[in-house]
């Protein structure tokens, strides 16, 4: 009996030994097959390596179904000459990043990546247009002033239907601008639809090299009272010394009230229009937040006592409104209950940073919202002006600018005035400071 029990318990150590060892060389050999997917370039091979692990570790993630579906193009694709590894993975990369949703979350492959550093660097010939993408269409965001795009008729909220022929359906803005770009005295033709138009018009548009201005001021007297028309074009970085030019002239002109122009402004560095906004609001007054999806917020507040922190103000937005000009905009709403003259802002509230990958694509990614001090989000959903006015289409009247006059008039007269030298103390203070 004894020697019939240890017989039995050797003959299972037997089996269970050949159990192991023919699971551990099976799965061995599975996952080779599964990972290798019978490739016989060295270079598949070292493509695959480096995308097999399934990191984080912390999440369940499956990838079999884009397993399967990379050996089922292997297998059945007709043309497997044209079948490159390296642009399999990009574009399931590509494919990830744009199922956010997120038209500003982008992926930039190695070529594309430098070429938009050398971009954004560099100068270009160009319309002189910004342009966004809602609702799955790319749109004029405003013409920049005295550009190709202004001259010839582009409006803010015109729908670029095609680039050269070339419908813009699939094109995320990176491939818009790609294509818009190019060569100085070089054609572009964009096929345009607006609102109220049966069908789309073909725009032919000679490039040039961009130059953005910065802003331009006016004064004008109206019932003994003087009215600045202070006109900002973008946020770029030369706004800050531009701007700090003009403060002085605006001082010694000593206006009744100013006129803040934002129409067809698309934004630029979020700093630049902190520090313009300081010169409008109180010290330490709330210009907007940025807050991220791990709940940290940064606050971003005015920096001086504004010198026209108690001048009567009215601003003008449109369509063409976005970004930092927003925020601009609503935080001279929220914190002095200026009023906002005109239409819907264009609703650009979100903050990207690019986050380079080992291979020299990068991502450029949308990591934090922008909120404006009363808690409201500008992303998607634009500033709603107190006054909505419309100008109309060929007329030369500006109906918008008329209205914020008579507006600021009313303002003016029920408010007290600065003197010239409360602001040459306040400059004085700045100055010191």
């Amino acid at each position: 009996m004894k020697r019939s029990f240890y017989f039995k318990k050797f003959i299972l150590l037997i089996v269970i030994i050949v159990a192991f060892f023919s699971g551990f060389f099976y799965g061995k050999n599975f996952k080779s097959k599964n990972q290798d997917l019978n490739f016989n370039s060295n270079k598949k091979e070292e493509i695959l390596e480096r995308i097999k692990n399934k990191e984080p570790q912390d999440k369940l993630l499956d990838f079999s179904i884009f397993w399967e579906a990379w050996k089922v193009l292997e297998e059945s694709f007709y043309n497997k000459e044209k079948l490159d590894p390296k642009e399999m993975i990009y574009g399931a990369v590509k494919g990830m990043v744009d199922s956010t949703g997120d038209p500003y979350t982008e992926f930039f492959k190695p070529r594309d990546a430098q070429k938009f550093l050398e971009d954004i660097q560099g100068e270009f010939g160009g319309i002189g247009a910004e342009i966004g993408k809602e609702k799955n269409k790319l749109k004029i965001i405003a013409p920049l002033k005295d550009s190709p795009a202004e001259r010839i008729g582009l409006k803010p909220g015109d729908i670029i239907v095609a680039i050269n022929g070339s419908s813009t359906l699939d094109f995320s803005l990176y491939d818009a601008v790609k294509k818009i770009r190019g060569k100085i005295g070089t054609k572009v033709v964009l096929t345009i639809l607006r609102e109220k138009w049966e069908k789309p018009k073909d725009f032919e548009i000679v490039r040039e090299l961009i130059q953005v201005p910065c802003l331009d001021c006016k004064f004008e007297k109206i019932n003994n009272y003087k009215i600045a028309h202070l006109s900002l074009y973008n946020f770029n970085q030369n706004l800050r010394s531009v701007f700090y030019k003009k403060v002085f002239e605006m001082i010694f002109e000593n206006p009744n009230g100013i006129i803040l122009d934002l129409r067809n402004n698309t934004g630029g560095y979020l700093d630049v229009a902190v520090d313009v906004a300081s010169w409008f609001l109180k010290r330490k007054d709330v210009v907007v937040k940025e807050v991220f999806s791990d709940g940290k917020v940064n606050i971003f507040r005015s920096k001086r006592e504004g010198i026209f922190s108690k001048v009567p103000m009215v601003v003008l937005v449109n369509q063409g409104t976005a970004s930092a000009a927003e925020i601009l905009a609503g935080a001279l709403k929220d914190c002095r209950k200026v009023p906002l003259v005109g239409e819907k802002t264009f609703g650009k509230g979100s903050v990207q940073q690019v986050k380079y990958l080992s291979d020299g694509s990068f991502l450029k990614v949308t990591v934090a919202l922008w909120e404006l001090p009363s808690g409201k989000v500008i992303q998607e959903k634009g500033l709603l002006p107190d006054y909505e006015i419309k100008n109309k289409e060929n007329s030369q009247k500006d109906f918008q600018l008329e209205k914020a006059k008579e507006i600021l008039l009313k303002e003016i007269k029920e408010k007290n005035q600065p003197k010239l030298e409360d602001y040459l103390k306040k400059i004085k203070f700045e100055i010191v400071q």
